[in-house]
């Protein structure tokens, strides 16, 4: 049985962020190893992915290891357009991963748990 995947998401905004990146870029900034991998610009931009809808997908696909989205969708009720454009945004967060295989995408939940960390210093600590 996989144990607790975390992944630690922050929230900062879009230009913050900006600042971050650029000043990592020219080394005026390392960031540390228990600072988020993940960032949303808004909580609101989070809870879309990580709505409780979205919950319930990840605990499906946990649980029942569907072999394709055809599965997932049945599994979940879900229809296969719209499961492929959450899970590819959820892809891109490192949430999941979506594993090809002969003419099926196979979903696979990396992360289980979600730490959130956010306030007015978040960007520069």
């Amino acid at each position: 049985m996989m144990g607790k995947k975390i992944l630690k998401i922050g929230i900062i905004s879009r230009d913050d962020y900006k600042k971050r990146t650029i000043a990592i870029a020219r080394g005026e900034y390392k960031a540390k190893k228990d600072e988020p991998k993940v960032w949303f610009e808004s909580v609101q931009s989070m809870a879309q992915v990580l709505s409780s809808e979205n919950q319930k997908l990840l605990r499906t696909i946990k649980e029942q290891k569907p072999a394709s989205l055809k599965e997932l969708a049945l599994a979940s009720g879900r229809n296969r357009s719209n499961l492929s454009r959450t899970l590819n945004t959820m892809s891109r967060y490192g949430i999941v991963d979506l594993v090809k295989k002969e003419r099926a995408v196979k979903p696979i939940v990396k992360v289980t748990d979600f730490k959130v960390e956010f306030g007015l210093n978040a960007a520069v600590r």
